[in-house]
């Protein structure tokens, strides 16, 4: 792909594995949106839901291997179809983009290899294999990779590294709390001075509430990348580690992590103002995270015939 392809304003699609429980999933213990890709009767809904995003004007929609890490597949019995999963999420993404007939890049969804929204302080080698052997599934398939939602730059340079092999380029997604610091205690900059490599095309504030990435735009200014977000509409500015919210046993329908992580509803011209305001600070990435739907892709993507 064009390692440019972030120099102008590009738009992001929005959550998928909650907008799949949305439109009717039923998923099993803690594999959320991998139930879809592991029941054939939910792989139409999947597509569909990327087409809807791409109609709502999404120019990158991302692979549904967000719960298919390692861990997550062996904690829910089913590490042998660990390949299947990632491999089948690609597949059902590539058919979206074909359906739609359009130029939709698809971004390779690579998560933190242990807890979401927490530090992975395993051995390093653990964390790499974990690493390779869903980057190794999936990189054939995709025209880039997506760290979704990473906790610590150590995590991000053992990945990136392994990505590098590779030739493949890197959007880095990094998680905030709300001290503005990823859950490792480092800030941006840090991360950015540490480790920032050439095969990154764009960093962006991952999973975050509105207000934490209003926070974050002068920090990810200072990469001389293009930066951006992908916003949550959570009910916690801080969401909670997702292995601890939700211990519901591997064989049993999970709970919607909307009851317990709570739903945010904000104004149409809320949403719309924060893109405006990153945009204007130099931003060209924009997308949605948990509990947005192609409603507000839409609502983002109308922000190209202002700025472009």
């Amino acid at each position: 792909m064009d390692k440019n392809y972030f120099n102008k304003l590009r738009i992001l699609d929005g959550g998928l594995g909650q907008e799949l429980h949305a439109r009717g999933l039923i998923s099993k213990g803690t594999l959320w949106m991998t139930s879809a890709v592991l029941n054939e009767k939910y792989h139409k809904l999947i597509i569909d839901t990327h087409l809807d995003y791409i109609n709502a004007g999404a120019e990158v929609i991302t692979t549904s291997t967000f719960s298919s890490r390692s861990i997550r597949m062996s904690q829910n019995k089913v590490s042998h179809l660990f390949e299947f999963a990632n491999k089948k999420s690609c597949e059902l993404a590539i058919k979206a983009k074909e359906k739609s007939k359009s130029e939709v890049l698809i971004a390779g969804s690579i998560p933190a290899q242990f807890d979401t929204y927490k530090e992975d302080k395993r051995d390093n080698k653990i964390i790499h294999e974990s690493f390779m052997n869903q980057i190794k599934c999936i990189i054939e398939f995709v025209d880039f990779i997506y760290l979704d939602v990473i906790s610590s730059g150590r995590e991000i340079a053992i990945a990136t590294e392994i990505i590098e092999k590779f030739n493949k380029s890197i959007l880095v997604g990094i998680h905030l709390s709300k001290n503005g610091r990823l859950p490792s205690g480092e800030n941006i900059e840090q991360v950015i001075n540490k480790y920032k490599s050439s095969s990154w095309i764009g960093i962006i504030s991952s999973c975050v509430s509105i207000e934490i990435a209003e926070k974050s735009i002068n920090e990810l200014k200072i990469s001389n990348l293009p930066f951006g977000y992908k916003v949550n509409l959570w009910g916690h500015d801080e969401p909670s580690p997702i292995g601890r919210i939700n211990k519901v046993n591997y064989y049993e329908d999970a709970v919607n992590l909307n009851t317990v992580m709570g739903k945010r509803e904000v104004e149409d011209t809320v949403f719309k103002n924060l893109g405006k305001k990153f945009v204007e600070n130099g931003a060209t990435i924009l997308g949605g995270c948990c509990e947005t739907n192609p409603k507000h892709t839409k609502i983002l993507s109308s922000l190209k015939k202002d700025f472009v």
